[in-house]
């Protein structure tokens, strides 16, 4: 039922329109259009105001055909990582590439061309649903800004489906780690590296002592910490004053985020009392974990609408966030489902057009069975 060449034209149009995180606001126009087409109501949330980009979330409803089905909501994101812009796909072999110059934009338009497929099989085959409920977030990638002020009194729905993992359609994703931003901003003193060094206190020699004593990568299985980013220093000649560190934690279970965290704090304060400078910490709880037991509905329908098409499903923890994450966190209980992104975030990301068409099927019979 899934119209395969349609489905491809789609995709391969959404992925040439620019969606940097914060300019969406032509996409989240296209979007607009073809969801009220296929005869959703749509409103735009006010999160890009929030956040300071062109467009909020794309809230989209479409009224049950029975007064027994669930209500249940799609989600995906509008945003793309750079390089994003000027997009130009290639199909070869069934597989679609960008020319290699940029990213694709599978990631994660494939899951909007997916839901849009799904809802018109539904609609072109006259099949019984419950009330239908979709979201397309702003500014997902680099902190679920859209999921995090999404307009949740316009959601009525108890399950969410995130169509944003990279596993083959069949993988559910039904668990996913917390995470802190753990930042530091040291503080030494400057001195003349030459004629005076001893009065001076190294900001570097502090940050280099903390990250020594810290617990850093893989933790254990279920936890890990990195730091990413170092920033400080002006010249050799001078003992650096301020150095400026981006780092994170993430755990399955909060306890041990709590304590890895506070272990990283440690060694910093630690660190800068032993050499008698400074430290500023930032720390903030990014967003919540999730964690849905087997054999709950939501995983028993999605399991059986994955039967019904010939996929065999499995479920599956990621060490990744996405707006499932934040969905939970607000009361929605959601899963996130494989769709076939390969490579994301990279120029030789891709998709096999088998599996754009398999997500299709999928958002048509998960429609089907809560119905």
């Amino acid at each position: 039922m899934v119209n395969q060449e349609r489905l491809i034209q789609e995709f391969l149009e959404l992925v040439q329109i620019d969606s940097h995180s914060g300019k969406e606001g032509k996409i989240a126009k296209v979007l607009k259009e073809k969801l009220e087409n296929l005869g959703l109501e749509v409103i735009v949330d006010n999160a890009g105001e929030k956040v300071g980009g062109e467009t909020g979330n794309l809230i989209a409803k479409l009224k049950g055909t029975t007064a027994s089905g669930e209500t249940i909501l799609f989600s995906c994101h509008m945003d793309t990582v750079k390089p994003g812009e000027g997009v130009k796909p290639v199909i070869k072999e069934d597989v679609i590439y960008s020319d290699g110059t940029t990213i694709l934009g599978g990631d994660n338009k494939a899951g909007i061309a997916a839901v849009l497929e799904g809802i018109r099989v539904i609609k072109e085959n006259n099949i019984p649903h419950g009330d239908i409920e979709v979201a397309f977030s702003i500014w997902e990638e680099g902190g679920l800004f859209g999921a995090k002020y999404l307009d949740y009194g316009k959601i009525n729905a108890k399950y969410g489906f995130v169509l944003d993992s990279g596993g083959s359609p069949g993988e559910i994703i039904t668990t996913g780690p917390c995470q802190d931003k753990v930042n530091a901003k040291i503080f030494g003193k400057p001195a003349h590296a030459g004629v005076a060094p001893e009065e001076g206190i190294s900001a570097i020699m502090i940050a280099a002592r903390a990250i020594e004593n810290m617990k850093l990568l893989r933790i254990d299985e279920e936890t890990t910490a990195n730091v990413g980013v170092i920033t400080g220093g002006e010249a050799t000649n001078i003992v650096t004053p301020m150095v400026e560190i981006k780092a994170e934690s993430r755990s399955l279970r909060e306890d041990k985020l709590d304590a890895q965290t506070a272990h990283m704090v440690e060694a910093f304060e630690k660190a800068a009392a032993d050499f008698g400078g400074k430290v500023e910490m930032d720390v903030e709880r990014m967003y919540p974990p999730f964690n849905i037991a087997e054999g709950e509905e939501i995983i028993t329908k999605v399991q059986e609408a994955f039967s019904q098409i010939g996929l065999e499903s499995y479920t599956a923890a990621t060490g990744g966030g996405s707006d499932t994450n934040i969905l939970n966190g607000n009361g929605i209980k959601a899963v996130n489902l494989g769709i076939g992104e390969k490579k994301p975030h990279t120029l030789e990301e891709h998709i096999h057009i088998k599996d754009l068409v398999n997500s299709a099927k999928m958002v048509a019979e998960i429609v089907k069975v809560f119905a």
